[in-house]
């Protein structure tokens, strides 16, 4: 007797319900955070058979452990190696420049406790705002290469950016100068021919977390996001800032302005990006560079001597050292705290600190787009703005273009501008690295640039915010419910 439509379906169902219970089980035993948990065990319920293939998309990959066990214990053993040229700062460091850190004492040793990497001093930092800063000096920099250049990025996109720089790296290959190059397998499409063309002129190029069948491939979890470049040893740069055309706005064909913040660091932080290089490096080729004088020269005193520690995170570690330094940095905030960031879906800890800080009478500012890319993810972070208005944060939209800048200023003296957006993507699922800046001038240069942002936005207030209808309300409600796996 053949089943009709309903028995069909209903009987699909069943079987769907069953395939499930060992996904929620394998989830539920995981402890991952509760929202995460709830939002994949409610995607079960909903819809098993397609909760399962978005966890199989954007869940944890079943080899992750494996892998990245692999890769922390590598680095172990390339940081023991290592701790000669990190052993200048101690505690007596700290308070020798306790007034121009100001406070900031506490949030210091968490980032050495948990990172391993100081606070690094005789450092000369150069705010580089956009691409067409960014990438002047970028290039400046490679031309005057005598020994190596290092580069680590999320994104290499083809256009005129990729090609200056693809002529520049050829041309310095052949004088001599030895290049290395770690792009994310994800976000970066350079081309076979170009790939080619690049290791042929002796150029070592190398994919990070090889994507081998990218329509079935869940690997667009545990991405480099960094954005790295180390000249001769002695000149860095790290932020926001991709190898792409649209980060410059003096390309005419850009029809959309692009609003980022890059750093540009000489001195003793850069042997720290570039112990961070190695470390990739070496999981990459799955083979060890060498630590020697040439790579971690010494370095010569610069003009100014401001204080810069580096921050970086990633799944290789049960920690999440980046969203502990927003909390930090927030919750020791006395004056204000002023955030940019293109993505917002704070976990429960942030979102506590944020408004636990405005209702302490701290002046809190938070700078986003008005439309992000996506619109689950800008739903999702739009369903957080009620309650940080109702506590005092003041919330900014940006007009002008897409602000895509990661930075935070805080109480007169800390800077942090990075690769890291805050969500939980960048916490918990790629490889990041910000820079925390102690420096005034930096401070003011940055505060100013946040100013200048804002006023090219529009302020929210509550009473408009509450004027949306019921349907977007619901569907944020709904994007925050899956947030944690946005």
């Amino acid at each position: 007797m053949l089943l009709g439509i309903n028995e069909i379906v209903s009987i699909g169902l069943e079987v769907a319900y069953v395939v499930s219970i060992p996904f929620a089980l394998m989830i539920i035993f995981q402890n991952r955070s509760p929202s995460k948990t709830l939002a994949y065990l409610l995607l079960f319920f909903a819809l098993p058979i397609v909760g399962i293939l978005i966890y199989y998309v954007f869940g944890e990959n079943y080899r992750k452990k494996k892998l990245y066990k692999r890769k922390f214990t590598r680095d172990q053993a390339s940081f023991e190696r290592y701790t000669n040229y990190l052993a200048k700062l101690s505690e007596h460091l700290i308070r020798n420049h306790a007034e121009q850190l100001q406070g900031s004492e506490q949030l210091i040793r968490l980032v050495l406790k948990d990172t391993g990497l100081p606070l690094s001093i005789n450092n000369e930092v150069d705010l580089l705002l956009n691409g067409e800063e960014k990438f002047t000096a970028m290039f400046e920099a490679i031309e005057q290469a005598r020994h190596h250049i290092h580069m680590e990025y999320y994104i290499f996109d083809k256009g005129l950016i990729a090609k200056r720089l693809k002529d520049i790296l050829l041309k310095k290959s052949k004088e001599g100068v030895s290049i290395r190059i770690i792009y994310d397998d994800f976000g970066t499409d350079l081309g076979f021919s170009t790939l080619r063309e690049l290791r042929k002129s002796g150029i070592e190029i190398l994919p990070f977390y090889r994507i081998w069948f990218p329509i079935v491939s869940n690997r667009h979890n545990y991405r480099d996001h960094r954005k790295i470049i180390i000249v001769d040893g002695k000149v860095a740069f790290t932020g926001g800032i991709n190898i792409s055309d649209r980060y410059d706005n003096s390309i005419k064909t850009n029809k959309l302005y692009w609003r980022d913040t890059h750093l540009k660091i000489s001195g003793e932080a850069v042997k720290q990006l570039q112990y961070l290089f190695f470390i990739n490096w070496n999981f990459c080729a799955d083979a060890e560079l060498p630590v020697t004088q040439d790579y971690f020269p010494d370095v010569p005193h610069v003009h100014n001597n401001q204080l810069v520690q580096l921050i970086h995170s990633g799944p290789d570690s049960d920690r999440a050292s980046i969203m502990m330094s927003y909390f930090a940095a927030i919750t020791l905030a006395r004056d204000y705290v002023y955030i940019t960031t293109p993505y917002f879906i704070p976990n429960e800890s942030l979102l506590t600190a944020l408004k636990t800080a405005a209702l302490g009478k701290v002046d809190v500012r938070l700078l986003v787009p008005d439309q992000s890319d996506s619109r689950l993810v800008n739903a999702a972070s739009q369903s957080y703005y009620s309650e940080l208005l109702e506590a005092g944060v003041k919330i900014y939209l940006y007009q002008k273009g897409f602000v895509h800048a990661k930075t935070m200023v805080a109480d007169h003296c800390l800077s942090i501008v990075g690769s890291a957006n805050m969500d939980i993507r960048s916490f918990d699922l790629n490889f990041e690295l910000n820079a925390t800046v102690y420096d005034e001038k930096v401070h003011q240069q940055l505060r100013e640039a946040f100013e200048r942002d804002i006023a090219d936005s529009v302020e929210i207030t509550l009473p408009e915010w509450e004027e949306r209808s019921r349907m977007k309300k619901m569907g944020e409600s709904f994007c925050r419910l899956i947030s944690a796996i946005l």
